[in-house]
């Protein structure tokens, strides 16, 4: 009637079964975690400034001025933002003066002048320097140009008060534009 042995085999085997289904392969728990950790990255611009503790005072002054909210929308650009390092450099006070409320539209002014409609990868930028014989005219929201040279391998920058800035780490991908961070303050003219 009842086999003893074979009962308590079945049952030790059953109870090996959840444990061996609730591990993953090795393979299966690489791409968990590539997944969430894909799923962890920031998504857009706005994200991307506010999660890179070198670029908080480029995020701040981008929330105070009011365009932040144009990056959040549906549309794709590219990001030019200066390191903390760059504002730890400037005088405290126009810094200051710049954030407050009161200077708001100049600030904006600033602001879309580091910004330009449509995403440009460094290879991009590379390209329309190459196709404009040496110079590349970058129109900004703001409706200034940046005009964009090579010097060696890397893409210089001048903005429109004539002051040369580099890229110092291109191509940080979102997903509604390229960011790339610089060694100064874009200015208008």
């Amino acid at each position: 009637m009842f086999n003893a042995p074979k009962i308590i085999l079945a049952s030790s085997l059953l109870a090996l079964v959840p444990a061996c289904s609730s591990e993953l392969s090795e393979e299966n728990q690489e791409l968990l975690d590539a997944r969430i950790a894909d799923e962890a990255k920031p998504t857009n611009l706005i994200a991307v400034l506010q999660a890179n503790p070198d670029l908080s005072t480029a995020s701040t002054l981008l929330g105070l001025s009011g365009v932040g909210a144009e990056l959040d929308g549906d549309g794709s650009y590219t990001a030019f933002a200066a390191s903390n390092e760059v504002y730890n450099k400037m005088d405290a006070e126009k810094l200051s003066e710049l954030m407050h409320a009161d200077n708001k539209d100049a600030l904006a002014d600033i602001t879309k002048y580091s910004l330009v409609e449509g995403s440009m990868t460094s290879a991009d930028i590379a390209k329309a320097i190459t196709d404009g014989g040496g110079t590349a005219s970058i129109t900004t929201l703001q409706g200034g140009v940046i005009k964009a040279s090579m010097e060696g391998d890397k893409i210089v920058l001048e903005d429109g008060a004539g002051n040369k800035i580099n890229i110092t780490q291109a191509d940080v991908e979102s997903t509604n534009g390229t960011l790339h961070v610089i060694d100064a303050i874009l200015m208008p003219k």
